[in-house]
């Protein structure tokens, strides 16, 4: 549900720029008309990430595993979002700004990270945004609960179709991805 907004998103994309240049490792997001910021990611993050990349190069090397790049998201294309990976053709971002065109991304990826906005932002807010961009599956790799979910089927603003796994089971993402994924790596990279 849209809250009134801080900012236009034009405004957004400013303070985003100048905290880009003045405030290293500053990863700002606007999702439902609310600023937000992103923590720097822990090895064990970034490991994760590096280990999905490894899998799709192989088992899919058309496409990649981009990371932080962003997105222009919600129903309208008004919020903003760098998911931790967005799956698409290997030349889909090529020529594109800071905030790219969502349609060719087949798959958002995003891991929690130690911080007080990861239940609002990764597990309400992300799955509503990317729904609402038609994104066609959500990956939420969560190192708090140790389980995997795979959100799909978006309709309405919302995905139908949600499937949770503990770390270690072998999770099926659905097409377009469509890849069996053996989850049990993620247990050596949590908290």
């Amino acid at each position: 549900m849209a809250t009134e907004s801080l900012m236009s998103t034009e405004e957004f994309e400013e303070l985003a720029r100048v905290a880009d240049r003045i405030a290293e490792g500053v990863r700002l997001e606007f999702i439902d008309g609310q600023l937000g910021a992103k923590a720097m990611p822990d090895g064990d993050h970034s490991r994760i990430i590096q280990w999905l990349i490894r899998i799709f190069l192989v088992i899919h090397p058309e496409l990649f595993l981009s990371p932080e790049q962003g997105l222009k998201v919600e129903r309208y294309r008004n919020g903003r979002a760098r998911p931790d990976g967005a799956l698409a053709d290997a030349d889909a971002f090529v020529g594109q700004g800071e905030w790219a065109d969502p349609d060719p991304v087949l798959m958002a990826v995003e891991v929690t990270s130690d911080d007080q906005d990861t239940e609002r932002r990764d597990r309400q807010e992300k799955p509503r945004a990317y729904a609402e961009t038609g994104v066609p599956v959500y990956l939420l790799i969560d190192r708090d609960s140790c389980e995997v979910t795979v959100h799909s089927a978006p309709h309405n603003g919302r995905y139908e179709q949600i499937l949770k796994v503990p770390f270690g089971a072998t999770v099926k993402i659905p097409d377009p991805v469509n890849v069996d994924l053996d989850t049990e790596p993620l247990k050596d990279w949590v908290r």
